[in-house]
C-alpha cells in the first residue's frame, strides 16, 4: 500500500489547521494527481493563510474557525501578501490555493464550503513572446556547440529542438523514458496531471534524437530516462535553462527567449501557417480551449506590429 503521507508532514504540528493543511496536500498528490511542485506551493500557501490568521485574531485557528471566515479575513490575508511584495498574479494564485484549502476544509466536515466573495487582484494581460525560426534554431545550435562534450552538446540540442519542433515543456522532454525509441513520426508524452498525448516527431527532430543517442555514453534502454546528465542519471531542468541563458547571452537575444518561449513559438508559428486552435490545443496539451486561445492574439499583436511598420499611412 502506498504512503499517502503528505511531503509537508514535517510542517504539520499538533495545530489542527496545519495537519489538515498537511492531509490536503496528500489528497492533492494522490487523489488529483498534481505535481509535486504544485503540491507544494499550494500546501505552503495553506501553512501562511494559516499562520497569517492567528496573528491577525489573536488566536489559534481550528478546523470550525476555517469555515466560519468573512471576506474581510481574505482580504487582509491579500493585502498582508501584497504588501511584502507578492505580484498580482502570485496573489491571484494565493487566493485560489486558499479557496481551494476552504473547499477541502468544508469537505472533511461533511459541508459545502460558502466562501466569503472576495475578488481576486487583477492580473496584467501578458502575451508569450515567439522567436523568430532564425533566432530559435540559432539558439539550440548555439546551446549545443557551448556544451562541455560533444555528447552533451547533442542532448541539448534534441531536448531544445523537442521544445520548438514538437511544442513539449522542459518536463515533458525530461520525462520521456527510453521506451520512446526509436523515435518515429510521433511519440506519447506524459503533460500535466499526468495526462498523456501523441505529438508528431517531424525529421529533423527525429534525426537530432538519434545523433544523441548514438553518442550517448550511457546505455539507454527500458526505462531509463531518455536524456540524461553527465554522470548517466536523470536530468535537471535547471541545466537546459542554464544553457539557454549562455546561448542567449552569446547571440544578443532578449531574455524573454527561454526554453518555455521555444514552446510559444511552436504554437504561434503554427497558427500563423493556418493550424486549427482546436488541433493545436491537442498538441499542446491544454485542458482548456481558452489557454490556447491566447495564441491567436499573439498572432494578431504580430500582424499589427507588421502593419505599423510597413504600411505608409500607418
Amino acid at each position: 500500500m502506498a504512503d499517502r503521507s503528505s511531503p509537508s508532514d514535517d510542517l504539520a504540528d499538533r495545530h489542527p489547521a496545519r495537519e489538515l493543511a498537511a492531509r490536503w496536500g496528500a489528497y492533492l498528490q494522490y487523489d488529483r494527481r498534481r505535481s509535486p511542485h504544485t503540491v507544494r506551493a499550494y500546501v505552503a500557501t495553506a501553512h501562511r493563510f494559516v499562520d497569517f490568521l492567528g496573528r491577525y485574531r489573536g488566536e489559534q485557528i481550528g478546523r470550525f474557525a476555517l469555515l466560519a471566515l468573512n471576506a474581510t479575513d481574505l482580504r487582509a490575508f491579500l493585502a498582508d501578501r501584497r504588501g511584502s511584495g507578492l505580484g498580482a498574479s502570485s496573489a491571484a494564485r494565493e487566493l485560489s490555493a486558499v479557496r481551494a484549502y476552504l473547499n477541502y476544509a468544508a469537505d472533511q466536515e461533511g459541508q459545502v464550503a460558502q466562501l466569503p466573495r472576495t475578488r481576486a487582484p487583477k492580473r496584467p494581460r501578458t502575451l508569450p513572446r515567439p522567436a523568430s525560426p532564425e533566432d530559435a534554431m540559432g539558439l539550440a545550435h548555439d546551446a549545443a556547440a557551448g556544451a562541455s562534450a560533444e555528447w552533451i552538446g547533442a542532448r541539448d540540442l534534441a531536448i531544445l529542438l523537442l521544445l520548438y519542433g514538437a511544442g513539449l515543456r522542459v518536463a515533458e522532454a525530461l520525462s520521456l523514458t527510453a521506451r520512446a525509441l526509436p523515435v518515429g513520426p510521433s511519440i506519447r508524452v506524459i503533460g500535466k496531471r499526468s495526462k498523456s498525448r501523441v505529438v508528431p516527431v517531424v525529421p529533423a527532430v527525429a534525426q537530432a534524437i538519434e545523433d544523441y543517442v548514438r553518442q550517448c555514453p550511457f546505455p539507454l534502454k527500458g526505462d531509463v530516462p531518455l536524456f540524461v546528465g553527465a554522470r548517466g542519471g536523470p536530468l535537471n531542468g535547471d541545466l537546459v535553462r542554464r544553457a539557454v541563458r549562455a546561448a542567449r547571452t552569446r547571440l544578443g537575444l532578449p531574455d524573454s527567449l527561454t526554453p518555455h518561449a521555444l514552446r510559444h513559438s511552436f504554437a504561434t508559428h503554427l497558427l500563423a501557417r493556418g493550424a486549427d486552435l482546436r488541433a493545436l490545443q491537442e498538441l499542446l496539451g491544454h485542458a482548456s480551449l481558452s489557454s490556447t486561445q491566447i495564441y491567436t492574439a499573439v498572432d494578431a499583436a504580430r500582424l499589427l506590429d507588421v502593419y505599423r511598420h510597413a504600411h505608409p499611412r500607418a
